[in-house]
């Protein structure tokens, strides 16, 4: 998945082999939780969901909305008739609020719940024991500010993420968790992220910022040169990875012993 509302760089990631373009409309309480966190709020519009959809015919639309909220229905509404193909549900804290999201949407699109809360971790098995949950993504980076951690990665070495996994594994349900720089880039290197995700059974990451920040690059050629070469060697990598799961158990703990190192440096 690629976070933009720019139709000419959504081209670009779709025909370098993106699988969904990602519309952000959440903007309610993320800027005061995430204050001093080196993230992005984008604050996307309805008409931007139409203006992607219109360009955009091999790419899923994923909108994430906002959390519920007095006008959500309405909201939601909007977001279906606009034309996405999936909506993802924030920062919910309880199963009502989870219930409520799935009404809303009342099939129309795919439901993906987006767990990034200790409130919705400890209540996990209720939450997946509702009906109509086509997918869910464990939000890493809003999950380690909850849970006080330094470092985002923190609640993959901790184990957070494998309970989570186990548990929407064994529900039958789609899942994946954070997101991927373009290989050799992040803090942590993407290549220990991208064999987790095949240890864990991940089918699904967000391109991060850093694989192609489209504030500080303009011209589409090189954008469109980064994404066909940062997507081909992701895609190869991932090849790899299947290939040899004999490497993921190791990796698990090299990863771990690299975000330790980072979190107690921070």
């Amino acid at each position: 998945m690629y976070i933009t509302n720019n139709p000419s760089v959504a081209v670009i990631a779709q025909n370098a082999g993106v699988d969904r373009i990602f519309l952000d409309m959440e903007y309610l309480g993320k800027a005061e939780r995430q204050c001093g966190m080196d993230t992005v709020l984008c604050s996307h519009t309805i008409e931007d969901i139409k203006n992607i959809r219109s360009v955009i015919d091999r790419s899923e639309l994923l909108v994430r909305c906002n959390p519920i909220y007095n006008d959500s229905e309405k909201e939601i509404e909007d977001v279906v008739a606009a034309g996405a193909d999936v909506i993802m549900l924030p920062y919910f804290k309880t199963v009502e609020e989870a219930e409520r999201f799935i009404k809303a949407v009342n099939g129309r699109a795919t439901v993906c719940l987006l767990i990034e809360t200790p409130e919705a971790v400890e209540q996990v098995d209720d939450i997946l024991a509702l009906d109509g949950i086509d997918e869910i993504h464990i939000g890493i980076n809003d999950l380690s500010i909850g849970y006080g951690k330094k470092f985002l990665f923190e609640v993959l070495a901790d184990g957070t993420v494998d309970y989570l996994c186990e548990k929407i594994r064994n529900r039958g349900v789609t899942y994946g968790f954070g997101g991927i720089a373009s290989l050799g880039r992040g803090l942590l290197p993407s290549e220990y992220v991208i064999m987790e995700h095949y240890r864990l059974g991940s089918k699904m990451a967000i391109l991060s910022r850093s694989f192609c920040n489209t504030e500080k690059m303009r011209d589409l050629e090189a954008i469109k040169a980064v994404f066909k070469n940062g997507v081909s060697a992701v895609r190869e990598y991932e090849q790899y990875c299947e290939a040899h799961p004999e490497k993921w158990e190791f990796n698990r703990f090299e990863t771990a012993e690299i975000i330790r190192q980072i979190a107690v440096e921070k």
